[in-house]
């Protein structure tokens, strides 16, 4: 029965990772998909397989979060695997670190500054790890006597360690290290570590650098430690690992502090192979170390390895790298999920809509705005017809009743309560349906004078940092109305993000406003690709007005400026959404010439009743 449940999910781990997630659930149960993961270490779609395996064999609950069945039960008591016994430390968690009380501050300004501070960029591996991981990582630079003093190399630092080992010496009354080094190539991590290390009294030191290139001479063999927390594929472990080499002082001993990703076992002996391949000796080992905001694959955990230089250490790639380096680009399949609210049958891979189950989940299911979704097989990346159910554009609706997903940096699209505009919207076919009109043209001089008029004394402009509060301040009312209880509603938040935003591209953010006055009026139009035809189009991802006596004068001015914006960069097909209920918005969308397209439906069903 082992086998034949390994062998239906292709499970490279075999029996053995059945029986795992068997004992696991005796263990656990109840028990969610992510509980397992952690538990058992296997990734969260593989263990949603093996769950819905079990449960086609009556082993398993069909309520989640799972449990063991009656034949389950007897099972696992036949295999022997019927004591529930957890000798995992209470106090760490199996962490072998707790944090002190002295530095619960530490966390809080750690927690705070990751809120302000860059987005991940899951496209190249990145996912922030928490606050509490980041005090972990420096206490256990602490205990390994690799600090206080000396010289720290941080080979990319996405996760800020840079800040926690900083912030932990300014809490503890001084610095802890000689000097951080920073090696990264993203110039808005490291804008942010100089910007919030220039008042903490440590020294640090950003160099904006590509890995894949050797590092530069002047870092070579110059300090006494160095951290990595790579791509999770073997190439990032074997190449993030050999510059970490190349920047330490020759000689055994040395610590180098490697985070990883739970993988196969095959693939762990890539990386095993690696390691040892730099002359490197593994001096320490904790799964579950790291704990990562996102992540949903790996159970959003990771490993904490410690590693000692011998006198055989040496880098093992000296030259340039060109080869694959990050998850996605070693990917070469699709895998078919199915959405549990209504059995939609999507995919995610290359190639697909979806490049990552974590874009499906922010999304949503494109036919009911829902989820979760159920992993299935395994499909050739070259098959793009997609299945039954799975449109070809790309949808960004979020799932109706609660806050849509947000990528940091990136506001949600949400409605005003005077006259906004809710989107992001369905993404446009590529396909020219029979019979289009083209519903707008640009103003005539006449025409763009009397709207002019109309909305005196407000006109238009690029949005700019002076006004992030105000538009904070939109925004937060913005979710407010959308999404209730829900919403993220602090203006200061938004500010935040839409600063982030700002920072990488002002294109399609307008403002209204009068002289010397705060913006009364909000739009943010964005460019987007169909992942699947490579069509371009417009979004408008958010449209609000201040509820000024001409508010609808000054809606028509915005909406106007946002698609001559479109013109001006070639768009042809511009999609947007609005809620049923605000009617002053469909109005201007009517008189624009935008077509309905689609409706979202919404049912809430009473608190505390159960099915019987």
């Amino acid at each position: 029965m082992l086998t034949d449940v390994a062998e239906a999910v292709r499970l490279q781990e075999g029996p053995p990772g059945v029986r795992s997630v068997l004992r696991a659930l005796r263990r656990l149960a109840p028990a969610s998909t992510k509980d397992l993961s952690r538990a058992t270490g296997l990734p969260v779609p593989i263990v949603a397989a093996l769950g819905n395996e079990l449960r086609r064999r009556g082993l398993v609950t069909t309520q989640r979060p799972s449990r063991l069945t009656e034949a389950g039960l007897e099972l696992v008591a036949e295999l022997g695997m019927d004591l529930s016994l957890d000798a995992t430390c209470g106090t760490c968690d199996g962490r072998e670190l707790v944090i002190p009380d002295v530095l619960d501050e530490a966390v809080r300004r750690l927690r705070a500054l990751m809120e302000s501070g860059p987005a991940a960029d899951m496209a190249i591996d990145q996912s922030h790890c928490t606050a509490e991981t980041k005090v972990r990582r420096v206490l256990a630079l602490l205990a390994a006597g690799a600090l206080p003093g000396g010289s720290l190399l941080l080979i990319g630092d996405d996760d800020l360690v840079s800040l926690a080992v900083a912030v932990v010496g300014d809490v503890l009354g001084g610095p802890i290290v000689e000097q951080v080094t920073v090696v990264d190539i993203s110039p808005e991590i490291l804008d942010y570590i100089q910007k919030v290390s220039a008042g903490l009294g440590t020294r640090v030191e950003t160099v904006r650098h590509d890995l894949r290139l050797p590092l530069p001479a002047e870092l070579h063999g110059q300090h006494d430690v160095a951290m990595t927390d790579p791509p999770y594929t073997p190439e990032g472990a074997r190449l993030f690992l050999s510059r970490a080499v190349e920047g330490l002082r020759p000689g055994p001993a040395h610590s180098v502090f490697f985070s990883f990703g739970g993988k196969s076992p095959d693939e762990m002996l890539e990386v095993q192979r690696e390691i040892m391949g730099l002359g490197l000796i593994t001096n320490g080992y904790i799964r579950n170390f790291n704990e990562y905001e996102g992540s949903g694959i790996l159970g959003g955990v990771g490993f904490f390895q410690h590693l000692l230089t011998t006198t055989s250490t040496a880098p093992s790639h000296e030259g340039e790298f060109s080869g694959p380096l990050y998850t996605g680009d070693k990917r070469t399949r699709q895998r078919e999920y199915t959405c549990v609210a209504c059995d939609a049958r999507l995919r995610v891979g290359p190639g697909a809509r979806w490049t990552s189950v974590a874009a499906l989940r922010e999304d949503g299911c494109p036919s009911c705005g829902k989820g979760p979704f159920r992993p299935g097989r395994l499909v050739a990346a070259e098959d793009a017809t997609p299945p039954a159910g799975q449109p070809s554009a790309p949808a960004e609706q979020a799932p109706a009743g609660r806050e849509a997903p947000v990528p940091a940096g990136t506001p949600a699209p949400v409605r005003h309560s005077a006259v906004p505009a809710q989107g992001p919207a369905p993404a446009p076919a590529s396909a020219t349906p029979v019979g289009r009109t083209h519903g707008w043209r640009p103003p005539t001089d006449d025409d763009r004078a009397a709207l002019a008029g109309r909305a005196r004394p407000y006109v238009t402009r690029g949005a700019d940092e002076r006004d992030l509060a105000a538009i904070g301040r939109f925004e937060a009312e913005i979710a407010r109305v959308s999404f209730g209880e829900d919403a993220i509603d602090d203006p200061a938040r938004w500010a935040s993000r839409l600063g982030r935003a700002m920072e990488k591209s002002k294109e399609g953010m307008i403002v209204a406003d009068g002289p010397g006055e705060e913006p009364v009026g909000w739009c943010w139009v964005s460019i987007n690709q169909n992942a699947m035809t490579g069509d371009r189009y417009a979004n408008f991802r958010s449209l609000a007005v201040s509820p000024v006596e001409n508010r609808s004068d000054v809606a028509e001015l915005l909406l106007t400026a946002g698609l001559e914006f479109c013109l001006a960069n070639g768009i042809t097909e511009v999609v947007g959404r609005v809620h049923v209920g605000n009617v002053p918005m469909r109005t201007v969308y009517r008189k624009f010439g935008f077509d309905p397209t689609s409706l979202s439906m919404k049912l809430f069903l009473p608190e505390g009743d159960s099915a019987r």
